[in-house]
């Protein structure tokens, strides 16, 4: 048999197996397992440290400790001493978790994730419907995708992922952990409003609309995600400013109908964009024709917004293209109102299809990373 303070090493390393399944790293690099001894006798006790009192995840996080524990050769039985972090120790741990980067800038400049805030001229166009959708194509294609709900007004993204009113993000210290529905790690203020509070308007000013953006761009550990997504509210209000403010760098997916009308109000969120120094990376029609069971297509809503919409805001050293028209789907509704995106739930539709083509776009970077720095620190 091996020596305790060798077959201790053994469990450790064992150890870094277990995720954490909120925070989605090694309890072992998160400073959550304490000491660990084994007697002469085979006999482990390993003292594992949760975040917070009443973790969610506590019940898995022992069994899985248990069973990483239990299949180390040499260990006869196992013993778990269950505590809680003391308030320094999830500083030390919060700090590690946001690196060397002062606060807020994690998505700044130099950040490797692809943040894309999604907007419209106007409400009613489905922007909300396609950014949930269009985030889980994207993790389904094996990105790490997260998604913001800006529109605090009008939220709706919860609804959409079907993330259950009594889910609330976990808090640790000064970082919110938020929920995770398809692989899309996602973030609203509804999500920490009461039943009650849901039923009733979001009155808030410029200032306080500001602060929440801020919050869920700063004090949210998403991780290391390969694209940011953020559902804004329609227009040219105050969080289309904020976002530019906050994320300078961020690209921008303007969303409209195809009605000419629309591409006109369509084209003014756009401008706001550039005007906050972000970048037009396309447009999305949205309610195309409608294809019938003969295959014919019935454009309700007219056609040639989307191009008309690109058309106006490409000029002689840019060209915004139309990244595709999304026809209009009975399935799509459904899909939003009962919480499974239709790209899961009917992949064959031809909705489904089209947002799984601009999906594939999108999941191209379009700058490259040659001599920029990579966030890793060497030990």
């Amino acid at each position: 048999m091996d020596r305790p303070d060798e077959l201790a090493e053994a469990i450790r390393a064992g150890l870094a197996t277990v995720i954490d399944p909120e925070i989605r790293k090694p309890i072992v690099d998160l400073g959550m397992v304490g000491d660990i001894t084994v007697d002469e006798n085979g006999a482990a006790r390993v003292e594992v440290k949760l975040t917070i009192v009443g973790c969610p995840a506590a019940d898995r996080i022992e069994r899985d400790v248990r069973d990483a524990v239990s299949v180390v050769p040499g260990v006869t039985s196992t013993t778990i001493d269950v505590s809680v972090m003391s308030p320094q120790q999830r500083t030390e741990m919060t700090g590690r978790l946001r690196g060397t980067r002062p606060r807020g800038s994690r998505f700044g400049p130099e950040s490797l994730t692809r943040v894309i805030a999604v907007t419209s001229g106007k409400g009613g166009v489905g922007k909300s419907s396609l950014t949930a959708n269009l985030a889980v194509a994207l993790a389904s294609r094996g990105l790490s995708v997260g998604l913001i709900d800006a529109d605090v007004h009008g939220f709706s993204i919860p609804g959409i992922l079907g993330i259950d009113h009594d889910v609330t993000p976990t808090k640790v210290g000064e970082l919110m952990l938020p929920p995770v529905a398809y692989g899309v790690k996602a973030i609203s203020i509804g999500m920490f409003l009461t039943a009650e509070q849901r039923g009733q308007a979001v009155a808030w000013r410029g200032p306080m609309l500001h602060r929440t953006v801020a919050q869920f761009v700063t004090d949210v550990f998403f991780g290391d995600l390969d694209v940011l997504l953020l559902d804004l509210p329609p227009g040219t209000g105050d969080v289309a400013i904020s976002v530019g403010q906050l994320l300078p760098g961020a690209e921008v997916i303007v969303v409209t109908t195809p009605q000419s009308a629309a591409a006109e109000v369509a084209e003014r969120s756009g401008i706001l964009a550039r005007q906050t120094g972000q970048h037009v990376v396309g447009v999305i029609e949205n309610m195309a024709g409608f294809v019938q069971p003969d295959g014919s297509v019935l454009d309700i809503f007219g056609s040639g917004g989307g191009a008309e919409a690109a058309r106006r805001l490409s000029s002689e050293t840019e060209e915004v293209p139309l990244l595709g028209s999304v026809p209009l789907s009975p399935a799509l509704r459904e899909g939003g109102d009962i919480g499974v995106p239709i790209v899961l739930s009917d992949p064959q539709d031809p909705a489904a299809i089209e947002i799984g083509r601009i999906a594939d776009r999108l999941s191209i970077r379009a700058r490259s990373l040659v001599g920029r720095g990579l966030p890793v620190v060497p030990r």
